[in-house]
């Protein structure tokens, strides 16, 4: 149903219920929980995005956890509506708690690999970009670029 309003004005509105959502967490302070996702393709580069909404800076894909809903479920979710396209070998980093916005957010970090070519939904995410993890770019968000070094670093164990 919300395909039916028009990229442009969904792009507003995501933007517009960020700011609501924020303000809200300040003064409700709730606990939550999300997922990131650090998809890497075959030749190790890290799939990064823009998001219609929030800081400019690239950042891992993922989102919220809905209420009784698996983080594993969650993070196919979010990477299938955000990118039209399927996670293969999904498995869990890590999880740990960080402050946002005055919430308390409980994050699952998963790596995996796309299993077709990730295409952005142009509403929430407006640009996609391959990354060397080594030489991520400049404007990395904060913790899109800590969670990368531990899903390298990870990865570089299972080895």
């Amino acid at each position: 149903m919300l395909q039916l309003i028009p990229a442009p004005l969904h792009r507003q509105l995501y933007r517009l219920a960020d700011r609501a959502r924020r303000v809200w967490w300040r003064v409700r302070r709730p606990r939550r929980s999300s997922v990131l996702v650090a998809a890497f393709d075959s030749d190790g580069r890290v799939l990064l995005a823009r998001h219609s909404y929030g800081p400019p800076v690239w950042a891992l894909l993922g989102g919220g956890i809905g209420r009784n809903e698996d983080p594993e479920d969650a993070a196919m979710r979010e990477f299938r509506e955000e990118l039209r396209c399927e996670l293969a070998d999904l498995r869990l980093v890590t999880s740990f708690t960080q402050p946002d916005s005055g919430s308390q957010d409980q994050c699952y970090l998963f790596v995996a690999r796309p299993a077709s070519t990730p295409v952005p939904d142009m509403r929430e995410i407006v640009e996609i970009g391959w990354f060397d993890p080594a030489a991520l770019p400049q404007d990395v968000g904060k913790w899109a670029e800590a969670a990368v070094h531990g899903a390298v670093v990870w990865r570089s164990q299972q080895r």
